[in-house]
């Protein structure tokens, strides 16, 4: 769900000149849509699997003496923690170097799809699920390919474009492929 809203963000805040209105419309408005549907997809599926704990724990109360229950390991853990401090580091620190750089605004659109991507591929052992190592790679690929046309000043107005709205469609498009699947999963 995470994703999803933060790939809304994306394509809102850079679907823009130099798209024309009616497209960065369409596309906004697409983008909200999907994140809509990941979101009704989270609660479906929290809502399913709420129950199916309930019964579990009721069934393992009554296997188990005194009602003991196997914990599963914690996503959010330490590894994840020194994951998003990396990437909290990087990403404020890069800014901040960019622009002592001089570096154009739009290169920071490249930078934050840099470091979301690599974000992704890092977490992949750590969750033990390369799945999303596969968005990971193409915002990084999409944020350095922003990074390059900033550097060069070449389509400098497609950087919001290549490395913000497509890195919203990847992390939407992920969103849903895998709130989908949790869906199809509960449903089973």
């Amino acid at each position: 769900m995470v994703g999803a809203i933060f790939g809304a963000v994306f394509v809102l805040v850079n679907a823009q000149s130099p798209l024309s209105a009616p497209v960065a419309l369409v596309l906004r408005v697409a983008a909200c849509l999907a994140a809509a549907g990941v979101i009704a997809m989270w609660f479906t599926t929290a809502r399913k699997e709420r129950s199916a704990v309930r019964g579990e724990r009721s069934a393992v109360r009554e296997e188990r003496p005194g009602g003991q229950e196997e914990r599963p390991g914690n996503m959010f853990g330490r590894g994840y923690l020194i994951v998003v401090a990396a990437e909290v580091v990087l990403l404020f620190g890069g800014l901040r170097v960019m622009a002592a750089m001089g570096a154009p605004a739009q290169a920071n659109v490249g930078w934050v799809a840099f470091v979301v991507g690599v974000h992704f591929i890092a977490l992949a052992p750590v969750w033990k699920d390369w799945g999303i190592a596969v968005p990971g790679v193409v915002l990084t690929l999409l944020g350095g390919a922003g990074l390059v046309l900033a550097a060069t000043g070449s389509a400098l107005a497609w950087v919001p474009f290549i490395s913000g709205v497509l890195s919203g469609v990847v992390l939407l498009g992920g969103s849903l492929t895998f709130g989908w699947r949790n869906v199809r999963a509960a449903a089973l």
